[in-house]
């Protein structure tokens, strides 16, 4: 059987003395350092020096620790490949990593590559014959594999074997051919994508969430101790608190803090020098960039606070939607300084409070058109003690006897006249 030739890969940097370590090659603009989903050639290089190695050298997670340590244990205990395992979350959190973990603690070798790489049939069939025994398999950005890949890699993960077609026309004939027991390790930032016979063939799904600001400062530890940076615990919980709650962007941060710590300073890097840095990245103490706060301003000063379209919003920072949407505005709503709602964004008061504190000017807020009264909630329709009535538009009848006050609402009288129209109607229809 000719099998199609793969898609270019480079070699991931985690795994260089290995055989199996590929990864597809990434060109992602790298124009904003606060990106979680963002990463060159030089970031590869570097996180691959600073990913823990084992589950214990692993910080945060631990739910996912702990149940993946069993799983794991099991399978090598048995000796048997393990479940196939399905991570999801948002980017940056160490989906690449737990994958890579996975394979040293089973002690068997791992491959790297992503669903777009995978672009037809044979692509999947060159990559799975290739697997040893018990090996895993790491696809990212799994919910991007197209259909026919995803057919051909079910009867693969459920029965270990490959169906192939030999032949065209009425010759053709299926021939199954047998795998080597594997694991299969996806990571995606959309499980909602993922097609539900997909999804239900992994034995095992964890989810990912952002990391406390104790974890992160850990975080910051270990990478400074790798590194070779010298840093002061309230260094590090200010790079922390910036990070948004993901290890990808606290080493970035570290990593641009410690530039500034050798040009500016002695190379130490103490609570100073970290805002000084921290100032000409231009990113303040809530962790938003130039960017997050141009989007908050606009909202506040052009529109009043909101609410106004994510269309118009666009048009006003030159942004395209899915860019606002995927990329800034996730990081402000988990900060309650933006809300989504049916009428637009509208800026919370806490993002106002936030941009005054920044030195902005802050026009009072929209004021809402005023709402029309209830038509049947008692009492909405009077404004003086002892009147009676539904409800007050113009047109009301108002009636005052002995200190007594009603008031007929004009919807009252409209409605009664449509039900005396419908019974007229009626009546002279039986007639």
């Amino acid at each position: 059987m000719a099998l199609a030739s793969q898609s270019p890969r480079v070699e991931h940097p985690y795994e260089s003395d290995r055989p199996h370590g590929m990864l597809a090659e990434m060109t992602d603009d790298t124009s904003r350092i606060l990106a979680s989903n963002l990463l060159d050639e030089a970031d590869l290089a570097i996180e691959g020096s600073l990913r823990p190695h084992t589950l214990e050298e692993y910080i945060g997670q631990r739910e996912v620790k702990a149940n993946l340590s069993v799983l794991l244990a099991a399978a090598r205990g048995r000796g048997e490949a393990a479940d196939h395992v399905l991570l999801y979350g948002p980017p940056g959190l160490g989906k690449t990593t737990l994958a890579t973990i996975i394979a040293r603690e089973l002690g068997v070798n791992i491959r790297y590559t992503s669903g777009p790489a995978i672009e037809r049939p044979g692509d999947l069939a060159a990559i799975l014959t290739a697997l040893d025994e018990r090996d895993v398999l790491f696809i990212d950005e799994i919910h991007r594999l197209s259909r026919t890949v995803e057919e051909i890699l079910y009867p693969a993960m459920e029965d270990y074997a490959l169906d192939v077609m030999i032949g065209k026309g009425p010759s053709a004939r299926s021939l199954r051919l047998s795998l080597k027991a594997f694991t299969v390790v996806g990571a995606t930032t959309r499980a909602g994508r993922i097609s539900g016979p997909l999804r239900d063939r992994f034995g095992a799904t964890y989810r990912l969430d952002f990391y406390d600001e104790d974890d992160l400062a850990a975080i910051v530890d270990r990478s400074a101790r790798i590194l070779g940076v010298a840093i002061e615990p309230a260094a590090a919980r200010a790079i922390a608190r910036r990070g948004r709650g993901t290890p990808r962007i606290v080493n970035r941060l570290l990593k641009r803090v410690r530039d500034h710590a050798e040009v500016h300073g002695t190379g130490r890097v103490d609570r100073a020098i970290a805002d000084e840095a921290m100032r000409r990245m231009e990113i303040d103490d809530e962790g938003l960039d130039s960017t997050d706060r141009k989007l908050l301003a606009a909202i506040v000063q052009k529109f009043g606070s909101g609410p106004v379209g994510v269309q118009a919003l666009a048009a006003v920072l030159s942004e395209e939607v899915e860019t606002i949407e995927d990329v800034y505005e996730p990081f402000l709503l988990r900060l309650a300084f933006l809300d989504r709602t049916p009428q637009g964004r509208i800026a919370t008061e806490a993002a106002r409070q936030h941009l005054a504190g920044l030195g902005f000017e802050i026009p009072p807020p929209r004021r809402p058109e005023a709402e029309m009264p209830s038509l049947w909630e008692p009492g909405t329709g009077s404004d003086r003690p002892g009147e009676v009535g539904l409800g007050r538009l113009p047109g009301d009848i108002r009636f005052e006897r002995d200190g007594l006050v009603v008031v007929i609402p004009l919807a009252t009288m409209l409605l009664v006249s449509v039900v005396l129209t419908i019974v007229l109607s009626i009546v002279g229809r039986g007639k």
